[in-house]
């Protein structure tokens, strides 16, 4: 049986919320592109034994992400216990109003809430923070003290001046894997399992990519196979002691249906009216060529009446879902308020919106069809623990809104341990 530790009765509190110290080890898994899908059809063919085993012992449900349905801001929520309301990061790519420039959501100057990761880790705890693609790592890892945090992608260099850690390669008996990859994902959770092993962290995230889920539908071979080996790590880590965690940043939907909209906008309001900026933009545009179903349109130099016929004639296009002013749109989806658009449009479930259709490079793709994230439709995501939860958060779970970033809540402070 393992081991309570000694730190239980330590807590540390950040947004108006009080979390417990791990009382054994916290593995905290965002499965990247999740879509409910993949778990549903895994279950029903039999490959997910582990899972099935979490939601007959520990606990399951499906919560919502946070919208956009982008891969930082739901991490973001998800290590903060918030929306992008509170931590101000409300996509991976905006244009940001006191430049005027479109930028990567990837500096920590920019986020305005400390992590749960940061507060552990400065409060005693060991924290190990892994993710898939190098991108995260700043945001993740600022403000961690004395923890490991390094990113898949460039694993082979790491240093234990940057990130606590170095040949990491070595360490867990496997190469640097490309970011096009499943094995991405993998090496993640193969280095957190030798981490656990090696240095006992009280608490662990691991973030993973989304390349099999933007590549390859529910009960393909290529997914099923990944999920086998993702549901086989988990059990690993459970076997092993640990608390596991799973939820998602976002799902996935084939996209059949393109809308470039900054090309509709052109042709209606000339050029140079609108700029149209797409959220889902990261250094990873391969899989996705910068498609998503959420978009921000911005009108800098039109009064109230010509941003509402620029709201009317996106309504009208076939495949757009909903168009909100920036004050609906932030009340909506708790964003912040100075870091909006005029107008915020969403996509259907199979309609990717993107700006105009020269500055999106689709060659990636290959034969594979578009397959993208970013509105409602990608908004449920699964939530599961690999332990039972006490009776008042299973009661909360089933009479009110489950959000994915309730993950941390529910994993330290509503655990029943045996």
């Amino acid at each position: 049986m393992p081991q309570k530790r000694s730190n239980r009765a330590r807590s540390i509190r950040l947004n108006q919320h009080t979390y417990d110290f791990p009382q054994r080890a916290l593995v905290a898994i965002c499965i990247d592109g999740c879509d409910p899908a993949y778990i549903k059809q895994g279950l029903s063919d039999g490959i997910l034994p582990h899972i099935q085993r979490f939601l007959h012992s520990g606990f399951g449900a499906w919560a919502d992400a946070v919208v956009p349905t982008f891969t930082n801001p739901n991490n973001l929520s998800i290590v903060t216990g918030s929306p992008p309301a509170v931590h101000g990061i409300a996509g991976n790519y905006f244009l940001d109003p006191k430049s005027g420039q479109a930028v990567m959501m990837t500096d920590p100057a920019q986020l305005r809430s400390d992590t749960l990761l940061a507060r552990f880790s400065q409060a005693g705890a060991r924290v190990v923070v892994i993710t898939a693609k190098d991108k995260l790592c700043r945001l993740l890892g600022h403000g961690l003290r004395q923890g490991i945090c390094f990113s898949a992608e460039k694993a082979a260099g790491c240093t234990y001046e940057q990130h606590g850690i170095e040949n990491v390669c070595d360490q867990i008996g496997l190469p640097q894997p490309q970011v096009y990859s499943a094995e991405l994902s993998l090496f993640v959770l193969e280095a957190g399992l030798a981490l656990l092993e090696q240095h006992r962290p009280d608490l662990m995230y691991l973030s993973l990519s989304d390349y099999v889920q933007h590549k390859h539908a529910p009960g393909s071979t290529e997914a099923n196979v990944f999920y086998q080996a993702l549901d086989r790590l988990c059990g690993r880590f459970a076997d092993a002691g640990a608390v596991v965690a799973l939820t998602a940043d976002h799902g996935m939907n084939a996209k059949p249906q393109i809308v470039f909209l900054q090309d509709i906008l052109d042709g209606h309001f000339s050029t140079g009216k609108t700029q149209v900026i797409c959220p889902i933009t990261d250094p990873y545009v391969v899989h996705h060529g910068a498609l998503g179903s959420f978009v921000r349109v911005y009108c800098p130099d039109m009064d109230q009446m010509d941003q509402a016929a620029v709201s009317t004639l996106i309504r009208s296009i076939p495949g757009i879902e909903a168009v909100y002013d920036k004050q609906t749109a932030c009340e909506k989806f708790l964003l912040p308020l100075d870091r909006e658009a005029d107008l915020v449009v969403l996509g259907d479930q199979q309609t990717a919106i993107g700006a105009a259709e020269r500055d999106h490079d689709l060659s990636g793709l290959g034969d594979a069809p578009l397959r993208s994230h970013g509105g409602r439709a990608e908004q449920s995501v699964p939530f599961m623990l690999s332990e039972p939860v006490s009776d008042d958060y299973r009661k909360r779970a089933e009479t009110t809104r489950l959000r994915n970033f309730d993950l941390f809540d529910y994993a330290l402070n509503g655990v029943s341990y045996s």
